[in-house]
């Protein structure tokens, strides 16, 4: 059944993209338009780097760096992914966030951001990069409450 998670990473790809094309064919570049008010705004933003802008222009080091994360990413959902559908969840999370800015990256040269917390200073964010910051807080909260056997094949792992 690990084929539902990379359904899951597909769709979920697919609304990255999808609200990444509604961005930038309704919002000018660094244009913002409120969606509720005093809460959470589109804001469209051209993304060069990664997270907070660091490592801006370095599409070759992100562009090796995605391609061997969803390798990885891959294997060991298909190695270790029936043991666990909570770790399996997380993986597959993690490939949507490493896809669907690396589709950026290679087609556009740069992330749309659009989303951005009106009530404080974040940086702004994409559907991908949620996926990304839950799937590494499920498998880190997983990899916690794991005993140290789960990728030797012990039986004492966390399956819910």
């Amino acid at each position: 059944m690990l084929i539902i998670y990379f359904l899951l990473s597909f769709l979920l790809v697919a609304l990255d993209q999808w609200t990444k094309w509604l961005t930038v064919n309704n919002i000018p570049v660094n244009g913002t338009k409120p969606f509720i008010n005093g809460i959470v705004s589109f804001t469209h933003l051209q993304n060069t780097g990664a997270a907070w802008s660091i490592l801006e222009g370095k599409m070759v080091f992100f562009a090796v760096i995605t391609v061997v994360a969803v390798v990885a990413v891959s294997y060991f959902l298909i190695r270790y992914g029936k043991k666990s559908k909570i770790f399996a969840l997380g993986l597959s999370l993690i490939l949507t966030g490493a896809l669907g800015n690396f589709i950026d990256r290679m087609r556009l040269g740069y992330v749309v951001d659009m989303i951005r917390f009106d009530f404080f200073n974040f940086p702004i964010f994409n559907v991908a990069d949620m996926c990304l910051v839950f799937g590494v807080i499920i498998i880190f909260i997983f990899v916690l409450r794991t005993d140290d056997h789960f990728f030797e094949g012990g039986s004492k792992s966390w399956k819910k």
